[in-house]
């Protein structure tokens, strides 16, 4: 989650918003604090799998000038910034710090090991940390370890998950971000009511999302946010209402994690990723669970590309054998060859050396109920995009700019200034900001002035590919058209799209700079 905080429109055409380009770091449970110096490298190489981040890039950009989680934001206070950011306890590092990794991931905290949590999590949020994040996706994880382990925090139990919000009950301050899907959504949403009731604090529930062709999903999410409300329990719905694609080659790919015969078939060495795809029992159970898959995988599968047989071969590594399968999709391949669609999948990839690329199309999206989800409730608002996560196969980040452009200005479902609140203050009080995300006297001068009518996202859908990471490493990235000014703390960091070179931004820790 980056909420972009928002104010009051001066017009149409040109707009200004209060907005503190403020990025909220530690999501999902994952980060690099608190970390014992060995387990450095380790720590490394579970992003390099669950957040298709490179290891170089990791190794060659991280000082590594900390252990203790006041260490690091002090550090992370010192470093340029051109945005302002806070910072979550990354509760997946705090687990292994207390427990280490393999009593993490097999058994829940003891006592002493649960008040020693606490004490770390009190001297983090005495330093300067918001709160603490968790991804709770079940052994059966969406985004698994390196190892094809799940993540510490996916098989958390609920006990010690309980224990971090007591400290933001006894403190009254802090919030809670928090993906959990394990399968069950009914026992899913009891505990996040249970963990809303222990905390007395917000909670950010990942995620609501619209379907394409059935208004029931988003409606229900949004009826029981109401009910929660209406209890009292201070819970927000972030919204995933970008449009957004996916392009990944099977060397970086982990979002068929909830199968665990494709975990097993995309973890490990590139080496032993093409032998294991050789390996025709490995098919069979690949094959075999995505045409059995439960509710959950074909969820995860819609929703990052849609089904293998839609994907199409967008590049083939530049391998001239293989150029007469571009622009094709898997399922047409396999027709014209007599084969299934995975198996061309598989076959295609072992050819290419992992280099070819798969994308999934764009199948439109429905912007009456994507608007239903910031309309149809007061605790809403868009997010989701990743944060700059998944850099190999996704980019989430233009996220406000085209909720403005689309459900704004091209579609008209949403007012400017309900969408300037949703992107601005809404958030900024989840967060607990009072002196920023509204254009007041007094507040905080961070400001971008745009051309609503000139808004655009360059490239659309699945971006470019740009080797700017420490190292030579490549991401993918879009670009932003539109915006005349971005103003930081007073200093204006892009002008008319360019980057001026300025740094203004800065740690707030405690909601301050």
């Amino acid at each position: 989650m980056t909420p972009r905080f928002a104010g009051t429109p001066t017009a149409r055409s040109q707009a200004g918003m209060a907005l503190p380009r403020l990025s909220v770091l530690g999501n999902c449970g994952f980060g690099f604090a608190p970390v014992k110096p060995a387990f450095r490298e380790r720590s490394m190489l579970t992003m390099t799998r669950t957040e298709a981040i490179p290891f170089d890039a990791m190794k060659g950009g991280m000082t590594w000038e900390w252990e203790t989680i006041p260490e690091y934001l002090d550090s992370l206070a010192r470093a340029p910034k051109g945005v302002n950011c806070i910072q979550y306890m990354p509760t997946a590092s705090l687990m292994t710090y207390v427990m280490g990794l393999e009593a993490a991931k097999s058994r829940p905290a003891t006592e002493a090991e649960r008040q020693e949590m606490k004490r770390l999590l009190h001297e983090g949020m005495d330093a300067g940390l918001c709160g603490f994040s968790i991804q709770r996706l079940g052994p059966d994880s969406t985004q698994a370890d390196y190892d094809g382990s799940p993540m510490v925090t996916d098989i958390m139990c609920d006990e010690d998950i309980l224990n971090l919000a007591e400290v933001l009950r006894e403190r009254n301050d802090g919030f809670i971000q928090i993906t959990q899907a394990t399968g069950n959504i009914k026992a899913d949403l009891a505990f996040l009511e249970k963990l809303a009731a222990v905390a007395q604090r917000p909670v950010l529930h990942n995620v609501i999302v619209a379907a394409r062709k059935d208004p029931k999903v988003h409606r229900r999410s949004l009826q029981w946010l109401e009910r929660c409300r209406a209890q009292g329990l201070p819970i927000y719905g972030q919204t995933g209402t970008h449009r957004t694609g996916f392009a990944f080659t099977l060397e970086h790919w982990n979002l068929y994690d909830a199968s665990p015969a494709w975990r097993e078939l995309t973890t490990g060495s590139k080496r032993e990723k093409l032998a294991k795809m050789q390996n025709p029992a490995l098919r069979e159970a690949v094959k075999r669970e995505t045409e059995e898959a439960d509710r959950k995988l074909q969820v995860i599968q819609a929703g990052v590309g849609g089904p293998i047989p839609h994907l199409i071969v967008q590049s083939v590594g530049g391998k001239p054998e293989l150029e007469g399968y571009v622009g094709k999709s898997l399922g047409q391949i396999a027709e014209e060859e007599g084969k299934d669609p995975i198996e061309v999948m598989l076959d295609l990839s072992l050819a290419g050396d992992l280099n070819v690329e798969f994308l999934g199309p764009n199948r439109g999206f429905n912007a009456e109920y994507t608007a239903e989800m910031i309309n149809d409730s007061s605790y809403t608002f868009p997010g989701a995009s990743d944060g700059g996560a998944h850099t190999k196969f996704f980019t989430g980040g233009a996220f406000t700019t085209d909720f403005l452009r689309w459900l704004v200005r091209d579609e008209q479902r949403i007012t400017l200034e309900e969408a300037h609140y949703r992107l601005s203050a809404l958030p900024a009080q989840a967060a607990g900001f009072r002196d920023r995300g509204v254009l007041r006297e007094g507040a905080a001068a961070d400001v971008v002035v745009y051309s609503l009518d000139g808004l655009a996202i360059e490239p659309e859908w699945i971006g470019e590919i740009t080797y700017d990471f420490p190292g030579g490493e490549w991401r993918r990235i879009q670009r932003a058209k539109g915006y005349q000014a971005i103003i930081v703390n007073g200093v204006m960091t892009f002008a008319d799209g360019k980057c001026t070179g300025a740094t203004p931004g800065k740690l707030l820790r405690h909601g301050r700079g």
